[in-house]
């Protein structure tokens, strides 16, 4: 099973053909070890062997007391390998049972980085929290993020991937799917569904704590979704591969206008909207999603077998948390806040509805273009 997970990960490097291999592909043997790290000292050794090759020229040739030192000096580096923390200093290792989420760093972007998503962030964070913390979990974490575009869906599954794995987004062990553009075509979509649950099987396989996030689910074509639910259920196993360490993310524009008008009538009756409870939107939230075609949840299995663990509503965003946006943009460019500027870009946004305007109609997604014109003054 190792060789066969090294092998789909094309990091495999042939036992007969050390030397020839380059130092990357010598490296990548170390695949085959659980969470990256070698399941042998014959694994560290391949590896140590393809780097002694390339420091070592013509080792080959060289005399038997010569060979011998680089040996020894190969069986003393090996012991050091056999550690995780040294070897995982240099190569990215997928999380053991012993690691933990960062949970302060979730809560810092959560409460720093998303303004007015007070249903999100307290949902999310004992979502993931309590998924990593517990030991032997049922069956994958699943979270489908809901809401307009600009509202946060996006920063937050970086969030959540960056708590998992330190590199986030640019991890090898967290997987982006974007609807428009790796399951652009329709009539190809049994091909699609081969070639995710290959994806997936080879990716968890290869590190349990796999994080997936599949963005536009409201553009996806209807049914190709369902190719993964095997793996979003409650099965111990599935032909020896555990799934209930992984976590889905879903993200989708479906649903936002029932988002949206919960939020307006909390605002006409003169409601805060902290008062917004998840029990208000979830459950109309799920059955909205389940019935709308352009939802790529829609006859889901996914919905109608309770695979979803929470359906996350993202609330529109008002005039205050425009400027709280706009602050955050100018503080990430390292430069100073001027509120004469931050009224000046909020003002250029459009909101809805038409005659109230409360809502941002775009979120926050505009923010750091119309602030490029201002940024020389800053």
């Amino acid at each position: 099973m190792a060789a066969q997970r090294c092998a789909w990960r094309k990091c495999a490097c042939s036992a007969g053909a050390v030397g020839s291999c380059s130092f990357y592909r010598a490296l990548a043997a170390s695949c085959c070890l659980p969470g990256g790290l070698g399941r042998s000292a014959a694994a560290a050794m391949q590896l140590l062997a393809g780097l002694l090759w390339l420091l070592v020229p013509g080792s080959a040739a060289l005399e038997p007391i010569s060979l011998s030192i680089v040996i020894g000096a190969a069986s003393v580096l090996t012991g050091y390998l056999s550690y995780p923390s040294f070897y995982c200093g240099f190569v990215e290792c997928c999380p053991g049972e012993a690691d933990r989420p960062n949970t302060t760093a979730l809560r810092e972007d959560l409460d720093n980085k998303l303004f007015g998503q007070h249903l999100a962030k307290d949902v999310i964070l004992k979502a993931v929290t309590g998924f990593r913390n517990n030991p032997n979990p049922k069956k994958p974490l699943t979270l489908s993020l809901h809401g307009w575009g600009g509202t946060g869906k996006n920063f937050v599954s970086q969030f959540i991937a960056k708590s998992i794995h330190k590199a986030g987004q640019k991890s090898k062990f967290v997987h982006l799917f974007i609807a428009t553009l790796h399951f652009p075509h329709e009539h190809q979509i049994t091909l699609y569904k081969d070639q995710l649950q290959t994806w997936i099987q080879g990716n968890v396989s290869a590190c349990a704590r796999s994080v997936f996030i599949f963005d536009e689910m409201d553009k996806l074509h209807p049914g190709l979704i369902d190719a993964i639910k095997p793996f979003l259920d409650y099965y111990e196993q599935i032909d020896g591969v555990s799934y209930r360490r992984a976590i889905f993310i879903f993200l989708s524009n479906a649903g936002g206008d029932l988002i949206n008008k919960v939020a307006l009538d909390f605002w006409r009756s003169g409601k805060d909207r902290k008062q917004i409870q998840l029990k208000d939107l979830e459950p109309v939230l799920s059955v909205a999603v389940f019935n709308n075609k352009n939802s790529g949840l829609w006859h889901s299995s996914l919905i109608d077998k309770n695979l979803i663990d929470y359906f996350v509503p993202f609330l529109p965003l008002e005039y205050k948390h425009l400027k709280m946006c706009i602050r955050a943009e100018i503080e990430a460019g390292g430069k100073k806040i001027n509120e004469a500027i931050v009224d000046e870009v909020a003002k250029e946004m459009t909101f809805f509805p038409k005659d109230e305007k409360i809502y941002s109609d775009k979120g926050c997604k505009l923010v750091q273009q119309k602030l490029l014109y201002y940024w020389e003054r800053l």
